[in-house]
């Protein structure tokens, strides 16, 4: 078990140095968000000022060399320094001056070799590559090259995995003690990236992503090693967990600007803060139902569950409901406090919807019926449906398959992701009708409504 230093009582430390993105995107700006969303006091020293969006680099001024050193100087003389990563550096006048201070404090260095923009901006003079190879690198734990930035330092052609694994140890004899190479851009199924570390290779592979929320990639996985390092995690574990971490960063990116979106570091953190809320609002809905007496002639012979999902929800284990429904009683309906995992039925459901619209994150269902159907639309509810009957046999054979499937017909059917999505039944199948929305308490009070409306 590893030692982290956050569990201690010190909090970790780190130092990013680095260009400053305008558009938030990547640079100090995503260094610092990574940083914070891993338990990490992130520092900064910064080498260049950049004016930049999604899209476009359109001017840079650097930051004086001693101006440099003295912003890593203070840092290190007041709170000591963890660990740190370099991102743009620009001239070789910078790369030598943060070589010379970094020496002196002798902390774990993640140098990211940034020489092009996602844009296609050139973050590196063409003069200071060799200044990188000769001054930064022996000072650095790791180095993390993209393909493009592994071509530029090596001179080979990386096109496949035994590629990146030859040019991953060639740039170790270069004096980093490891070398990962980022698999984003090799030509193979998954995005893998390739450690060199003491002789050995470690592979990390997961899920290629077709988004385009990817500005910041390489800062933020740079950052989040460094991060995982300052508390207390070994070199390869770091950049397994800084694997895990990008790719749910990029997944749940943000679509802004008119580029490649940013990817988004706090989404994790977003995600995990909200859980208490949400098992409140559920909560919430289920008293919401239990006090209406009404409520007996709209629950299906199955019972009424009631969903919500946290933000950038993956899994059944992301959405809260109510274990075992809530179930006709003597005076009315009854049911148990909410949690998370506590449906597969209603949790599907959400799931395909968030695929179409991420706000969409809370469901209820209700019992099949023409005069439930009628008054649903008298509130102004977009309503469509989907013929179980329809379903392919492929589909059927799949456990967990049916609902995404009837989902994504229905949503297909009206052309945007409806208020109301209901289904006729089939063998074993009962009718259903199912209200999606963006909270738990609002499908609550409308099921009341509806309830009150037709008894």
């Amino acid at each position: 078990m590893f030692e982290h230093k956050w569990l201690s009582g010190k909090t970790p430390v780190a130092i990013s140095i680095a260009g400053s993105d305008s558009g938030g995107g990547a640079g100090i700006q995503a260094d610092l968000k990574t940083f914070a969303a891993l338990g990490v006091h992130g520092t900064t020293a910064i080498t260049c000022v950049t004016a930049q969006n999604t899209y476009s680099v359109t001017a840079i001024e650097c930051v004086k060399p001693d101006v440099v050193k003295e912003q890593i100087r203070q840092v290190a003389e007041d709170m000591g320094i963890d660990s740190g990563k370099t991102g743009m550096l620009y001239t070789e006048e910078i790369i030598k001056a943060v070589a010379s201070e970094v020496s002196k404090y002798g902390f774990p260095l993640v140098v990211d070799p940034v020489m092009i923009a996602k844009s296609g901006a050139p973050l590196l003079k063409a003069e200071a590559a060799e200044a990188l190879r000769k001054y930064l690198f022996p000072l650095a734990a790791v180095v993390t090259p993209n393909r493009f930035e592994a071509e530029r330092l090596t001179g080979r052609r990386i096109e496949s995995l035994e590629d990146a694994k030859k040019a991953a140890e060639e740039i170790c004899g270069m004096g980093p003690q490891a070398a990962v190479i980022k698999g984003g851009h090799l030509d193979v199924a998954n995005a893998v990236d390739v450690l060199y570390y003491r002789g050995g290779y470690r592979i990390f592979e997961a899920e290629r992503l077709n988004v385009n929320t990817t500005h910041g990639t390489g800062c933020s996985f740079s950052a989040a090693i460094a991060a995982f390092i300052a508390r207390g995690y070994d070199l390869p574990s770091a950049v397994e967990k800084a694997k895990e971490f990008i790719t749910y960063s990029i997944k749940f990116g943000l679509n802004i600007g008119r580029g490649a979106g940013p990817v988004n570091p706090m989404a994790q953190l977003y995600k995990e803060a909200s859980k208490y809320q949400v098992l409140k609002n559920v909560d919430q809905a289920r008293r919401i139902l239990e006090s209406s007496p009404n409520v007996v002639f709209v629950i299906p012979e199955v019972g009424i569950n009631i969903a919500m999902a946290l933000p950038y929800a993956e899994s059944l284990e992301d959405i809260a409901a109510i274990p075992g429904r809530i179930v006709r009683a003597f005076s009315g309906v009854r049911s148990s406090y909410p949690d998370f995992g506590a449906s597969s039925h209603l949790a599907r459901y959400i799931l395909e919807v968030m695929k179409h619209d991420p706000t969409k994150r809370a469901a209820i269902n209700i019992k099949f019926s023409e005069k439930i159907l009628d008054a649903l639309g008298g509130k102004g509810l977009k309503i469509s449906s989907y013929d179980r009957s329809e379903e392919p046999e492929e589909i059927k054979r799949i456990e967990g398959m049916s609902i995404p499937w009837g989902v994504k017909a229905a949503i297909e059917k009206a052309g945007c992701v409806p208020d109301v999505i209901y289904h006729k039944g089939d063998i074993g199948k009962e009718p259903m009708v199912v209200l999606i929305g963006e909270d738990a308490i609002i499908l609550a009070k409308t099921v009341v409504e509806i309830a009150r409306s037709i008894h």
